[in-house]
């Protein structure tokens, strides 16, 4: 499965009472697609996931596949430290029509190494859809180790991961002895540029929402061995990325994303919206040059 180079994890739009709104969602669809997104990931912790109910994420998923169209590829968010769980949302997730899931590493229990091999094997071997992997030790408070993921790999429908680990080491050892085929993507907007350079396919990204055009031409300049612009690309993004993350994910981009005329509400508590410091340090790092109105 080819999920291309820049996979935005994408917030999920709520209107002013906090629900989950249909037509904002659609909105944001058309407008990430227009703006650099070669994929959709939905319902992964930028979208606010502990907060979604099950029927909230169905409802989600379908709206998604259903305004995507077929044009880029849409991944579900689809685990959770529940393994029979995930295995009936990934089961109702592929009846929808998604076109992969996303499977983050169990977050509070814990469990070893083997729990983590046991875990995504079980899940992955109850779906025919690619599986991508996703370690974010950072919240799950577990690594899914470089030895657990080659493992892991060799399950025919396990094609990727998504990497949150900070680890190039680790990375690398993947990349170089991973199956052929099986893709390592960059869980850290930041990274993007050095994990290209050991061998990664790309990042599923949160900066993408509103800088998505310069990742691709960040990406396009690497690929073509314009290394210089690539870097200097790079460097120009980097305190777009940061500021992203400067209150708890999605605060930021949601706000950023209403500096550019694209209306998905605020956050749900347990989040908080931006202090007005915060929000006029957003306003002066993004200066959006283009503003996209959806009619």
């Amino acid at each position: 499965m080819n999920f291309g180079r820049i996979l935005t994890a994408m917030v999920t739009p709520f209107n002013e009472q906090g629900e989950f709104c249909v037509e904002s969602t659609k909105e944001l669809v058309n407008y990430l697609i227009a703006n650099g997104s070669d994929a959709l990931v939905v319902g992964g912790t930028t979208g606010e996931s502990p907060t979604l109910t099950t029927d909230e994420k169905l409802i989600l998923f379908k709206t998604v596949v259903k305004a995507v169209n077929k044009r880029v590829p849409v991944i579900a968010g689809t685990g959770s430290n529940n393994t029979a769980a995930s295995i009936q949302l990934t089961k109702q997730a592929q009846e929808i029509g998604v076109d992969g899931i996303m499977l983050v590493a169990p977050y509070y229990n814990k469990p070893s190494q083997e729990g983590l091999y046991q875990h995504f094997k079980t899940i992955a071997e109850a779906t025919k859809l690619p599986v991508m992997l996703y370690n974010i030790p950072g919240r799950s408070a577990v690594t899914i180790s470089v030895e657990t993921t080659l493992r892991l790999a060799e399950v025919p429908n396990i094609v990727s991961t998504k990497e949150a680990s900070a680890d190039l080491d680790a990375m690398a050892t993947i990349i170089e002895h991973a199956p052929e085929g099986f893709s390592l993507y960059s869980g850290d907007d930041s990274l993007t540029l050095p994990i290209l350079a050991i061998g990664g396919t790309g990042v599923v990204s949160v900066a993408s929402h509103v800088v998505g055009n310069q990742m691709q031409q960040l990406v396009r300049h690497y690929l073509a061995g314009q290394v210089q612009a690539a870097a200097t690309q790079h460097r120009q993004l980097v305190p777009i990325m940061n500021t992203l993350f400067m209150a708890p994910n999605p605060t930021a981009v949601k706000a950023a994303l209403a500096l550019y005329g694209v209306n998905v509400g605020g956050v749900r508590l347990p989040l908080v919206p931006l202090t007005h410091e915060q929000q006029q340090e957003l306003t002066n790092v993004i200066k959006p040059t283009v503003s996209y109105f959806v009619s």
